[in-house]
């Protein structure tokens, strides 16, 4: 009977035509935010134009770079996996409408999760979990604001704390908030982020435990 279901699921993509450039996608856990340690099966798309120039995956700036994949394709490569928590990421996902991807995940049973810096003029979708990951270099559109679930700020020097704390009056008061330091400033910024924390304590750590833990 779960088979012949989940055959029924993946049979109504096929009249779905959108197309998609995939980066990556992979199973594995969530490393980061409000959801970390959880089963997550990570769908990295092609294209971004906000140009973090800390970003550790440059390689997904160009869309172009990346092969166009089908939503039932995606969908299927994810149904081989036993967790059923999809976790789009980028590159800034919203540059493409996932309201085709989104609709399709949740046929499938997923969970649908999206990491976006909020830049796009539109947030298309159905979303179980939105986190929010503004960046200095390009502003976010306010539209963002009250669909986050999740406010997770990176840390790279002393001024991203009052960037940070630029945010909270347009949230949600359930918003959860994270401060994480960008990798390659841990042993500086680390010490310093505890310490905001603990007189900030509205704030919680985000760590990049996937690093710590050598996973994708």
């Amino acid at each position: 009977m779960l088979l012949e279901q989940k055959q029924q699921e993946l049979d109504t993509l096929e009249s779905t035509p959108a197309t998609l450039p995939v980066m990556e996608a992979f199973y594995t856990l969530q490393g980061e935010g409000a959801h970390t340690g959880r089963a997550a099966y990570f769908i990295r798309l092609g294209g971004c134009d906000v140009g973090c120039h800390w970003c550790d995956v440059k390689e997904s700036w160009d869309a172009d770079a990346h092969p166009k994949q089908s939503i039932k394709a995606i969908v299927e490569g994810a149904l081989q996996y036993p967790g059923r928590m999809a976790v789009i990421t980028g590159g800034e996902p919203l540059m493409h409408d996932l309201t085709d991807l989104t609709a399709a995940l949740h046929r499938a049973g997923f969970q649908t999760n999206i990491e976006t810096s909020g830049v796009c003029q539109a947030v298309t979708g159905s979303w179980d979990w939105i986190c929010f990951s503004p960046k200095k270099f390009k502003k976010p559109n306010p539209a963002i604001f009250q669909k986050a679930d999740e406010l997770k700020v990176i840390i790279y020097n002393s001024s991203d704390f009052a960037f940070a704390e630029s945010f909270i009056p347009h949230l949600r008061p359930d918003c959860k908030l994270f401060l994480q330091t960008e990798w390659s400033r841990s042993n500086e910024m680390l010490s310093r982020i505890v310490d905001y924390v603990k007189d900030h304590p509205q704030w919680q750590i985000s760590l990049q435990t996937h690093k710590y833990m050598d996973i994708p």
